[in-house]
């Protein structure tokens, strides 16, 4: 696993033995945290993809970075909704050049977010769902400012969604997590969603459907293009 400073955004690098053509999973962290959390995932799931872990933009403490700034206030999250915009601009910039540097099955790549990284898996999937082949959104919420309810694009309708909560979160509640399944019901062809009994974090059940999830869809992901 290589840490790589050449593109929009510093990222980890953890390709699979056999490197050429093969998936590609893009893991977003969540606030606070950095790019070396979700990859210690990668090797419960699937040994065929290379897995790409990067660090969100915006610098905080030692090793914790945001992807856009939040604050905590008695009525619930406040977003600056600026930064927000200006953090999915730099991340499609960084998928692109992804794609251009390794060149994935389909040229196209699955995301992997949580909490704040869901957010963000969301936002770039509602704005550039052609550049995607699937969304994991692990206890997170709908960017409810930025929700596409008129027009869809027909790549959007198409991409597939997994999405998973904890019923205990006391991060972003299970609330978020259901009216994120209510939304995508209605507007998503391809959606499959799982409550836990934990609180904001990823159950071991979860990594176990992810695998089974990937697996469905990694043939599809090499025939599309």
């Amino acid at each position: 696993m290589l840490q790589r400073h050449h593109l929009s955004l510093t990222y980890l690098d953890l390709p699979p033995a056999r490197p050429e053509d093969a998936p590609l999973m893009i893991m977003l962290h969540g606030y606070g945290s950095n790019e070396r959390d979700l990859i210690q995932l990668a090797p419960s799931l699937r040994p065929e993809f290379r897995y790409v872990s990067a660090r969100a933009p915006q610098k905080m403490d030692f090793g914790m970075f945001g992807w856009f700034p939040i604050e905590f206030t008695p009525t619930g999250i406040s977003v600056d909704y600026v930064a927000a915009q200006q953090a999915l601009d730099q991340f499609i910039t960084f998928i692109v050049e992804i794609i251009a540097e390794y060149r994935p099955a389909g040229n196209k790549v699955f995301l992997m977010g949580f909490s704040q990284g869901s957010v963000m898996s969301y936002l770039t999937a509602f704005h550039a769902p052609e550049l995607l082949h699937g969304v994991i959104a692990c206890s997170g919420q709908l960017p409810e400012k930025t929700v596409p309810h008129e027009s869809l694009k027909p790549a959007l309708r198409k991409l597939p969604f997994l999405v998973m909560h904890g019923i205990y979160d006391d991060v972003l509640p299970i609330a978020k997590g259901r009216a994120a399944h209510a939304w995508l019901q209605e507007h998503i062809e391809d959606l499959t969603y799982r409550e836990y009994p934990i609180a904001h974090q990823i159950a071991d059940s979860g990594i176990e459907l992810i695998c089974s999830w990937l697996e469905k869809r990694v043939p599809e992901a090499s025939e599309k293009e």
